[in-house]
């Protein structure tokens, strides 16, 4: 009888998979349902992104393989945008690769650095492909808790030492999904310290750094001292251009670590699409001024949901950045439960907290990817169900 990998029997099947699945049946038993479950931004990117992509899907020699390590002037115009936007110089050339969405990008690093039995340091609540690359990969993951209590940041020193010297690799994500949490310079520091100490490579994800409010600048791992010596950051264009489909990302820092996710990557796919690298380029210049306008109208409707889920009896507070609020269930209420029964009776679709780990259990996590009237149509049916 032909068997599947084994690697595969304890991987589970990705929530927002599982979960996408509960929506359609909701949707084909003819609920309209309001999408509030993923961060998938309903609104378009800069117009001059979308000219150039078209621009260039016009030129026949830009329709065949484009290169495995991205066009120079790819390369060249993330290590701009890295420069321009945190001060932090990067090597186009050994210290930036740009990936097939960062998603991708997260589970290919695992592939790249991890062998079975190293320990990976994963948050929770944290984004599933941490752990899912480990796995695949054959690695034990060891979670720590983000608390609000501590502003959803790691208590480094809680990881037990025996632990943390078996680690090979550490994950953090500021600004936070899904707890829309920040990090200072000061705790990053602290971050590559224990990088440092233990000798592991430091895993940073910031798709959400330009996706902030009331001044708030989220700052890169890599502006601190020796970072590079142990840390790799992944951005994307998808939260920060409006481009999510586009599925175009970076991995930019520490020299080895860049190179052997590149070498995973040449065995796997055949790099982007040449007029996706052109249209890349022109979104790695817009013009802050129209990132700003954009939180702006992000920020309206995450005020609009935090006085909306006041009034059915819900306690949210507004984050500082990404897309998300991390609403506290009511008591003794499993998040699965209160999702599933907003989708079933209100026609809601929210993302249930124990998607993202153990430590989610009591929360759910609301987007604010959603044409505003239909968020404010959302709000009206939950202060009708009466939270």
């Amino acid at each position: 009888m032909m068997k599947r990998a084994a690697r595969l029997a304890d991987l589970p099947p990705y929530p927002f998979a599982r979960w996408a699945a509960e929506v359609a049946r909701a949707q084909g038993r003819g609920l309209d349902v309001i999408r509030l479950d993923i961060g998938n931004p309903d609104l378009p990117p800069p117009p001059p992104v979308i000219e150039a992509l078209c621009a260039s899907a016009r030129e026949a020699e830009h329709h065949g393989y484009a290169g495995y390590r991205g066009l120079p002037a790819l390369r060249q115009a993330m290590s701009d945008y890295y420069m321009r936007r945190f001060g932090v110089m990067v090597d186009p050339e050994s210290e930036v690769v740009p990936l097939i969405g960062s998603k991708e990008g997260i589970v290919n690093l695992a592939l790249a650095w991890l062998d079975p039995g190293d320990v990976v340091l994963v948050p929770d609540p944290g984004y599933a492909p941490y752990a899912m690359g480990a796995l695949l990969a054959g690695a034990e993951v060891f979670t720590f808790p983000l608390l609000g209590a501590n502003d959803f940041l790691p208590d480094l020193n809680d990881i037990p030492s025996e632990v943390a010297s078996r680690a090979k690799l550490m994950w953090l994500n500021y600004p936070n999904n899904p707890t829309g949490g920040v990090a200072d310079l000061a705790f990053l520091e602290a971050a590559v310290a224990f990088a440092h100490r233990y000798s592991l490579l430091l895993g940073y994800d910031a798709p959400y750094c330009d996706v902030t409010y009331a001044g708030y600048r989220a700052p890169s791992v890599l502006e601190v001292a020796g970072a590079k010596e142990v840390a790799v950051e992944f951005n994307s264009l998808s939260k920060t251009y409006n481009m999510a489909g586009w599925r175009i990302g970076m991995a930019v820092g520490n020299a080895p670590a860049v190179t052997a996710l590149a070498q995973v990557k040449s065995n796997v796919d055949s790099g982007m699409f040449h007029p996706l690298q052109d249209a890349a380029i022109h979104a790695l210049d817009t013009d802050p001024a129209w990132i700003a306008a954009r939180n702006d109208r992000y920020r309206e409707r995450l005020a609009l949901l935090v006085a909306g889920l006041a009034r059915a009896g819900l306690v949210a507070s507004m984050p500082r950045a990404a897309l998300y609020l991390w609403v506290p269930t009511p008591a003794e209420v499993p998040a699965e439960a209160l999702a599933e029964r907003w989708l079933r009776e209100a026609g809601v679709a929210v993302a249930p907290g124990s998607f993202f780990g153990a430590a989610g259990q009591g929360y759910v996590r609301i987007s604010i990817t959603a044409p505003t009237l239909r968020i404010e149509e959302a709000v009206e049916r939950l202060v009708a169900l009466g939270g």
